[in-house]
C-alpha cells in the first residue's frame, strides 16, 4: 500500500521551538484596517460630506424631512407665547379676567399641539424608513466590496475586523441617523426660534442669556475634538474584541488540545480591558458636558429671575412677558442639555462611520473587465499557459518569481513543495482570487485578466481543503455549484461521482441539514459534498486543494475514486499535500522558494534526484516513523 504523508513536513528547517509554536497557534494581536487618502486625519464634517456621497439614500428627501421636524420644533414656542397672553391678557390685563379668551387661546394651542404631534409621527416613520433604505444599501456596498477584494485582505486577524465593520459600525450609524440627525435640525430650529422670540420680548435679558452661555459653547467646542478621537480609538477597540474572540471560537479545539485556554483566556481579557478602558476614555466627554448645561441653565434662569425682577418694569416687561421669558429660557436649556447625549452618539456615528468608509477605500486589485467587454472561455477543457509569473502581497514580500510554465488541456497536474514554496498561491492566480504583479496567465488563449467574470466563473471551480458549507441542506449546498441546477442535476452530480451509496447512508439523504459550515458532516463527507458541487458545475478547469487530506481509509478511497471521475476529460491542478496525488498526476510541478525548480513524472523525478526526490525521502521517513 502506498504511504499518505503531508507534503507540508519541513525537510530543511529545524524543529521550531514549543513557544513559537503555541504563539501560532494563539494568533497575533488583531490590527485595525488602515484609514488612508482622504480620511486620513479629517475631521468630522469631512467624514459626514464622503459619507453622505456614498450614501444617497440619506439625502433623498432630507430637505421635507428637516422642514417638518423644525416646524414640528418652533411650535414649541406656542406654550410659552399662551402663557404670555393668558396673564397679559386675560388675567391682568385692562378687562380684568377674560374666560372666553382663556378658553379659545388653550383650544387653539390644544390643536395645534395635536398638529404637531402627528407631523412628528410622520416625520419620524419617514426618517426611520430613509434610514433602513440607507443602511441597508450602505451594509450591501460594503458587503459587495468585502467580496471583491484580494483574498490577502480576508485573513484569520481581519476577519473579527470586517465584520465589525459590517455590524457594529454601522449600526452606531443606524442609532444617529434615526435620533441624532434630526434632534440637530430640531434643536437648532428650537435654539434660533426661542432666541428670536426672546428678542421680541426683551432683548436686554437675551443678552444676558448669550453671555452665560458663551462659555458653554467655547467648552462644548474644546471637547468636541478630543471626543471624536477618542470614539476612534473605541471603534478601533470594539473591532480588535471581535478579531480576537472569533479566532479564539474558530481555534477552539486548537487551544483545548495544546492546552492554551490560560492563554487565550488572557488574550481575551487584554483585548476586553482595552476596549473597556477605551469606551471609558469615551464616556467621560459626556459625563463631564451633562454637568456643565445644568450648570450654566441654573445660571441663566437665575440671572433673568433676578434681573427680570428688578429692572422689568424700567424695561417695559409686563409680568406675563416675565414669566413667558422664563418659559423660554426653560424651552431653550432642554435642547442644550440633549447636547450631551446628540454630540456623544454623533462622535461615535462619526467614527464608525470613518471606518466603514475605510473599507470601501480598500483598493480592489482584481479588476473585473467593463461589463460587456469580458472575453468567453472556449468550452470543455481547458489549456493553462503561465508566461513569466511574479507575485507578491502589499507589503512587498516576493511569493511567486518568474513561473512560466504550459500545461496541454485534459492534463492533471500535480503541484507539491514545502510549505511557503508558493504552491497554493500558483493555485489562487489560476481561478483568480489574486493577479499576478507581472506576467500573465492564459487560459484557452485568453488572458484571464480579459475573461468575462460569469464566464471565468463557470468554467474554473475550486474545491478547498476544508471543503466549506454553508448553513442549508446538503442538496442546496450542492445546487450553488450551478443555481438553475434541478434535483435531479444534483442526484446525477453524485452518481456521476459513485457517491450513490454514501447518500443512502445518509440521514434524511440531500436534505439533511448540513450545519453551520458543515458541522452535521464529518471532514470527509464535507468534501464529498464539495466534490458534488464542482461537478455540477461542470468546469473546464478544475483546481484541487488536496481533497484527501485528514480523512479515514474508507472516505479516502471514496474520495479518490470521485476524484478520478471528476477530473476525467478536465484540466485538473491539485496542490498536494498527500504523496498519492503526485503519483497519480501527470505531470508534478515542483515548487521551491517561488519558483518551479522541478517539473515531470513522479517516476522520472524520483529517478533525476533533485528536490522531488529529497521531499520523497522525507515522506517515506515519516511515514516509517509513525
Amino acid at each position: 500500500m502506498t504511504p499518505h504523508v503531508s507534503t507540508e513536513l519541513p525537510t530543511q528547517h529545524p524543529e521550531r521551538p514549543a513557544a513559537e509554536l503555541e504563539a501560532d497557534l494563539t494568533g497575533a494581536a488583531a490590527g485595525d484596517l488602515p484609514v488612508t487618502g482622504t480620511l486620513a486625519g479629517a475631521g468630522a464634517l469631512a467624514v459626514l460630506r464622503r459619507g453622505l456621497a456614498v450614501t444617497p439614500e440619506l439625502r433623498r428627501g432630507i430637505a421635507f424631512t428637516v422642514a417638518m421636524a423644525m416646524a414640528g420644533a418652533l411650535g414649541r414656542l406656542a406654550i410659552p407665547i399662551l402663557v404670555q397672553q393668558t396673564l397679559d391678557r386675560g388675567i391682568l390685563g385692562r378687562s380684568g379676567f377674560r374666560g372666553g379668551f382663556i378658553l379659545a387661546a388653550c383650544v387653539a394651542t390644544a390643536a395645534l399641539s395635536l398638529a404637531l404631534y402627528l407631523v412628528g409621527v410622520a416625520t419620524y416613520r419617514r426618517l426611520v424608513r430613509a434610514t433602513e433604505d440607507a443602511l441597508y444599501g450602505l451594509r450591501v456596498k460594503v458587503f459587495e466590496h468585502l467580496h471583491a477584494l484580494a483574498i490577502a485582505d480576508h485573513t484569520e486577524s481581519r476577519r473579527g475586523v470586517l465584520v465589525s465593520r459590517v455590524t457594529s459600525d454601522i449600526e452606531t450609524l443606524a442609532r444617529f441617523a434615526e435620533w441624532g440627525a434630526i434632534a440637530w435640525a430640531v434643536n437648532a430650529s428650537v435654539v434660533v426660534g426661542v432666541i428670536v422670540v426672546m428678542f421680541v420680548y426683551s432683548w436686554q435679558l437675551t443678552l444676558v442669556v448669550l453671555v452665560v452661555f458663551v462659555p458653554l459653547a467655547l467648552a462644548l467646542k474644546a471637547i468636541q475634538s478630543r471626543q471624536l478621537r477618542a470614539y476612534d480609538e473605541l471603534r478601533n477597540r470594539v473591532g480588535d474584541a471581535l478579531a480576537e474572540f472569533s479566532e479564539t471560537i474558530s481555534a477552539a479545539p486548537l487551544v483545548r488540545a495544546y492546552g492554551l485556554t490560560r492563554r487565550a483566556r488572557t488574550r481575551l481579557d487584554r483585548v476586553v480591558e482595552r476596549e473597556y478602558r477605551a469606551r471609558m476614555h469615551a464616556n467621560k466627554f459626556q459625563a463631564s458636558i451633562f454637568p456643565l448645561s445644568d450648570v450654566f441653565g441654573a445660571f441663566a434662569l437665575a440671572a433673568v429671575a433676578g434681573l427680570g425682577a428688578w429692572y422689568g418694569p424700567g424695561w417695559g416687561l409686563a409680568p406675563g412677558r416675565l414669566v413667558a421669558f422664563l418659559f423660554l429660557v426653560n424651552l431653550v436649556l432642554a435642547p442644550i442639555s440633549e447636547i450631551t447625549e446628540v454630540l456623544d452618539m454623533t462622535q461615535s456615528a462619526i467614527a464608525g462611520w470613518r471606518k466603514v468608509l475605510a473599507v470601501l477605500d480598500l483598493p480592489i486589485e482584481v479588476v473585473e473587465p467593463v461589463p460587456g467587454a469580458g472575453r468567453p472561455l472556449p468550452s470543455g477543457s481547458l489549456d493553462i499557459r503561465v508566461e513569466h509569473v511574479d507575485f507578491a502581497y502589499r507589503d512587498g514580500r516576493p511569493v511567486l518569481r518568474d513561473v512560466d510554465v504550459a500545461i496541454p488541456a485534459g492534463t492533471s497536474v500535480a503541484v507539491v513543495g514545502e510549505t511557503g514554496s508558493g504552491k497554493t498561491t500558483f493555485a489562487k492566480l489560476l481561478c483568480r482570487l489574486i493577479d499576478p504583479t507581472a506576467g500573465r496567465i492564459l487560459l484557452g488563449g485568453v488572458d484571464l485578466r480579459e475573461v468575462d467574470p460569469q464566464a471565468r466563473l463557470g468554467a474554473i471551480r475550486m474545491v478547498p481543503q476544508d471543503g466549506f458549507l454553508f448553513d442549508t441542506t446538503v442538496r442546496e449546498n450542492v445546487r450553488m455549484g450551478r443555481l438553475d441546477a434541478t434535483d435531479g442535476d444534483v442526484d446525477a452530480a453524485f452518481r456521476a461521482l459513485g457517491l450513490d451509496w454514501w447518500v443512502s447512508r445518509l440521514p434524511g439523504g440531500l436534505d439533511a441539514p448540513a450545519g453551520q459550515r458543515g458541522s452535521n458532516l464529518s471532514v470527509g463527507e464535507r468534501q464529498l459534498v464539495a466534490l458534488a458541487r464542482a461537478q455540477l458545475a461542470d468546469p473546464g478547469l478544475l483546481i484541487l486543494d488536496e481533497a484527501t487530506s485528514a480523512v479515514d481509509p474508507e472516505t479516502e478511497q471514496a474520495l479518490a475514486d470521485a476524484l478520478d471521475r471528476l477530473a476525467a476529460g478536465r484540466t485538473t491542478v491539485s496542490v498536494a499535500h498527500r504523496l498519492s496525488t503526485a503519483e497519480r498526476a501527470a505531470v508534478v510541478l515542483v515548487f521551491d522558494d517561488g519558483r518551479i525548480v522541478e517539473r515531470g513524472h513522479h517516476r522520472d523525478l524520483l529517478a533525476a534526484g533533485g528536490t522531488y526526490a529529497r521531499l520523497h525521502r522525507s515522506w517515506v521517513g515519516a511515514t516509517r516513523a509513525a
